[in-house]
């Protein structure tokens, strides 16, 4: 018996350190800006936008994920509810490069090769490194110089994810990602023409749909159909 109890537990260890259930796939969909300028709803996709995404399952009800993404983000008073926005009529673009990882949190267990664990909400909680453009200098003829800047963001969100078929599955989310920065529409107190008075911090949003396509042999947590 001890000899039969130990070759279960072997296998539990060896199972977790090499057969664990990996994901990997793309994430599309859209994203919004929230600061200075443009609209303030937080869930107002105006810009496509995608990135890849990788998965980890540690267990049924918690994975480590990874996400390298481009997001493209644009803001436009003309879109906002204000009324002090919307008649002052600025507008910008930039676009960033982020690099994401964290944990997501299943609310119930999840195992895609099980018909009754194979849908379930989620919450995600990350922590990412991003490029963009930020406003340099001007020159003497009031032409704005822009430098590369790299910063942090936290990216915190809610999803529902699901069985395709036997080793592809889908997710729909949204997630916010709160900046350090206030300059991602270019705010800044050394350019005049540039200060445009806000004191928060940047957000943006990145809403959308992925694809994933799980391998590896399931752990000693998962059954098999």
């Amino acid at each position: 018996m001890k000899t039969y109890i130990f070759a279960i537990l072997l296998a539990c260890f060896t199972s977790n350190l090499f057969s664990q259930t990996h994901e990997l796939g793309i994430f599309l969909g859209g994203t919004n800006f929230i600061g200075d300028i443009g609209s303030t709803n937080y869930i107002y996709p105006n810009q496509f936008a995608g990135g890849v995404v990788y998965k980890y399952n540690l267990n049924p009800r918690m994975a480590l994920r990874g996400n390298l993404n481009y997001l493209p983000i644009k803001g436009d008073d003309t879109a906002s509810s204000n009324q002090y926005r919307n008649s002052r009529g600025f507008t910008f673009t930039n676009t960033i490069s982020e690099l994401a990882a964290g944990i997501e949190f299943n609310f119930f267990d999840y195992n895609i090769r099980e018909r009754t664990t194979a849908y379930t909400p989620y919450i995600l909680v990350q922590f990412a490194g991003y490029n963009s453009k930020a406003p340099d200098f001007v020159d003497a003829n009031n032409r704005v110089f822009f430098k590369n800047n790299f910063s942090f963001s936290i990216p915190v969100g809610i999803g529902f994810k699901g069985r395709l078929a036997d080793n592809l599955a889908f997710a729909i989310e949204a997630a916010a990602r709160f900046t350090f920065d206030d300059n991602l529409d270019y705010t800044t107190e050394k350019i005049d023409g540039l200060n445009f008075g806000g004191k928060g911090k940047d957000h943006y949003m990145f809403t959308g749909i992925s694809l994933v396509y799980t391998f590896g042999r399931p752990p000693c947590y998962a059954e098999r159909d």
